[in-house]
């Protein structure tokens, strides 16, 4: 194994053990820009938004949207937090957190247990101390162990999710747990019910037909655009995205991680404006999707401490732990019943 800087236009850091490689972008809020298992990237690239310093205030989907693996925290939507949080009512959070726009302290190490990078972001909008270490291991697992601190004296909510994306075909799979249940945030080009109608996995109910969002290219004949969240029922899973014979997998506690947010654009959202120089032009859609597991719903911490009920806290002084595990490799073999 080796871990040793690569020198770019902004720096990177590169982590191997076993058959993963994880390149991390520390200017860029700590980004993880590719993310490797044996001869497969994982992760989706913008292709028409290259990689650039982040400018406080600046909008994420029209300046960073450019692909890889962010932190959201501790919103993901923008939003104006309510009058209910104490001290820090009506302060407005930025679309997809206040971490992507960092960057965060950076320290490096090794040992037995594989390469470490240790990343610690501090809050603005709340006082709150987030950091993430990201561990390649000799077996070839990339863990993400995180923690988040409230530095305050009042209580503060939160909500978190990873934001890997990953490029949407024809044959893209996911693996989830059957009949869980999913709930609607956004939708464009398809009628799923609206925000927070509730579905089971992977099936949801567009008027009279029942699509299989398990392959979500083919879910609908239409380009379509939506963000859902599926409650993850208590143990621990393994969900999965299939593409040919190789699977990439996130492993999680369900106790420590509840949720997990799927966005999958199938070429009807591109927030790119039109060109000047060809005003007629719309931008190509994109076609991705993001893997995210998640603490809490939706995606505006405003709209989690209101209908949703899906805010998390932390007590004054407390520090929250969890942990995310990605393998991946060859797909498992199907069971067949006897």
């Amino acid at each position: 194994m080796a871990a040793a800087p690569a020198p770019t236009a902004f720096g990177t850091v590169e982590l191997r053990g076993g058959n993963a490689r994880v390149v991390l972008v520390p200017s860029l809020g700590g980004k993880l820009s590719e993310l490797w298992f044996g001869e497969r990237q994982w992760l989706w690239r913008n292709p028409q938004l290259p990689f650039r310093l982040p400018t406080p205030g600046t909008s994420y989907v029209l300046t960073a949207d450019s692909g890889g693996y962010d932190e959201c925290f501790p919103t993901v939507g923008a939003c104006a937090l309510p009058s209910l949080v104490r001290g820090a009512g009506g302060r407005e959070l930025p679309d997809h957190g206040e971490l992507w726009s960092q960057q965060p302290s950076l320290q490096l190490t090794t040992g037995e247990a594989g390469h470490r990078a240790h990343c610690v972001w501090q809050g603005e909008a709340l006082p709150y101390r987030f950091e993430r270490s990201v561990v390649v291991t000799p077996r070839g697992e990339v863990r993400c162990e995180y923690a988040a601190t409230n530095l305050g004296e009042q209580k503060i909510p939160f909500i978190w999710s990873a934001h890997p994306l990953l490029p949407l075909g024809a044959d893209t799979r996911l693996e989830l747990p059957e009949g869980a249940r999913v709930r609607v945030w956004a939708q464009v080009g398809v009628d799923l019910g609206g925000m927070a109608a509730e579905h089971r996995w992977p099936r949801a109910r567009c008027g009279g037909q029942l699509l299989d969002f398990s392959v979500p290219a083919r879910a609908w004949k239409k380009p379509f655009a939506c963000k859902l969240f599926v409650d993850l029922p208590p143990g621990v899973h393994a969900l999965r995205v299939l593409e040919g014979d190789q699977a990439l997998t996130a492993h999680v506690d369900a106790a420590e991680v509840p949720h997990l947010a799927l966005w999958i654009n199938r070429g009807a959202w591109n927030p790119l404006p039109r060109t000047s120089w060809m005003p007629w032009r719309r931008p190509a859609p994109y076609h991705n999707f993001a893997f995210e597991p998640a603490i809490g719903a939706p995606d505006t911490l405003s709209d989690a401490l209101g209908a949703w009920e899906g805010a998390h806290w932390l007590e004054a002084g407390e520090t929250r732990r969890w942990t995310l595990t990605w393998t991946g490799g060859d797909a498992p073999l199907p069971v067949v019943a006897p």
